[in-house]
């Protein structure tokens, strides 16, 4: 038997369970363009009431969610308030430009957060001079690991739509923003006009993103997740997968922070790494390597040789992340290779 790979690279490379590759198997498919596949229309239906919203709508990725969202929540050359390291900003190739060909205004605090007053300050005034701010794009849990407080995001909510704002919530690790605040995700989801979720990171599931939101909102994203080649036929293989990740994969993402903890003990045993500590609130650990001449290049590629896969540094920092095909032993295992090759 090969050896295993463990990979540290994101929560993205998760592998779908045996149950899920069963249902998947057995499921019972209709074309979603049509909206009768049932398989998918159960999945969007426990999906919006898990988040307390009134519909749902399964598409690909998050990248697609969140781009559909602000299309359909937008017009051309509409002005959204969004952080500066928010995912549609510098992970989503910018479509928001390209194809909602909206402008953004962003918010650059050290801890990525959006505060009440970034909104009052940000928002644009009835000048016809000027572009209309008509949404507010937060983003929770936070692709810099942390998540935002409950009750901040309550009071952007509030004053967002005291100033008219529609509000999106980029929650493409949602349920974990709500494992780490101890909080049920509708909590969250209640914050936003709209949400999005991934099912294909720390939930397993192989493909897909939810959105949701009111009926009327799904109804007009639908029409544009057409027009963006997004409709799907029998796409109900992929939702079995999805069904399984949010009634039993959403259930047990406190093992994954609680593994990404551990890992943030045992990289600090190592002298010359330097743990971002305040940053492990979910699955993710970022840390420093302060040693003379070190190329994280080459420690990505002798740790490939032993089967573990990691990103290099990013501006200096590197990015491991926990998820359901990590177990204790693989990190023990890699901090032992470490180890050696930083002694």
């Amino acid at each position: 038997m090969s050896e295993k790979i463990i990979d540290f690279r994101s929560d993205t490379v998760t592998k779908p369970t045996k149950e899920m590759r069963q249902a998947m198997f057995e499921a019972e498919v209709g074309d979603d363009v049509y909206e009768d596949d049932p398989t998918i229309n159960l999945l969007q239906k426990k999906a919006a009431k898990m988040l307390h919203k009134e519909d749902a709508c399964f598409v690909t990725s998050g990248t697609m969610g969140n781009l559909l969202s602000i299309l359909t929540h937008t017009n051309r050359a509409d002005e959204i308030i969004i952080g500066k390291n928010y995912h549609p900003i510098t992970h989503e190739v910018g479509g928001m430009a390209a194809i909602a060909q909206v402008l953004p205004r962003m918010i650059d605090n050290p801890n990525d957060f959006i505060y009440p007053q970034d909104i009052r300050n940000a928002m644009r005034p009835d000048d016809i001079h000027e572009p209309c701010t008509t949404l507010l794009c937060m983003e929770n849990a936070l692709s810099n690991g942390t998540v935002m407080p409950l009750e901040i995001m309550k009071e952007n909510y509030e004053v967002a739509k005291s100033l008219g704002l529609n509000v999106h919530l980029d929650g493409a690790r949602l349920f974990n923003a709500a494992t780490a605040l101890g909080c049920d995700v509708s909590e969250l989801a209640d914050c936003a006009d709209s949400v999005t979720f991934c099912l294909s990171k720390g939930l397993c599931a192989p493909v897909g993103s939810i959105v949701c939101g009111s009926h009327e909102f799904i109804n007009k994203l639908r029409r544009n997740r057409k027009r963006i080649g997004g409709g799907m036929r029998q796409a109900g293989i992929l939702g079995a997968a999805g069904i399984i990740a949010l009634d039993i994969m959403t259930k047990r993402l406190k093992e994954d922070h609680d593994n990404a903890k551990y890992l943030a003990e045992r990289l600090n045993e190592i002298p010359c790494i330097e743990v971002e500590e305040k940053k492990v609130q979910i699955n993710m650990v970022f840390f420093k390597i302060n040693k003379p001449g070190f190329d994280s290049v080459l420690l990505q590629e002798e740790m490939l040789k032993k089967s573990i896969k990691i990103n290099p540094a990013d501006h200096g920092v590197m990015r491991f992340v926990t998820h359901h095909d990590i177990n204790r032993d693989d990190i023990d295992r890699t901090i032992d290779l470490m180890k050696v090759y930083l002694k």
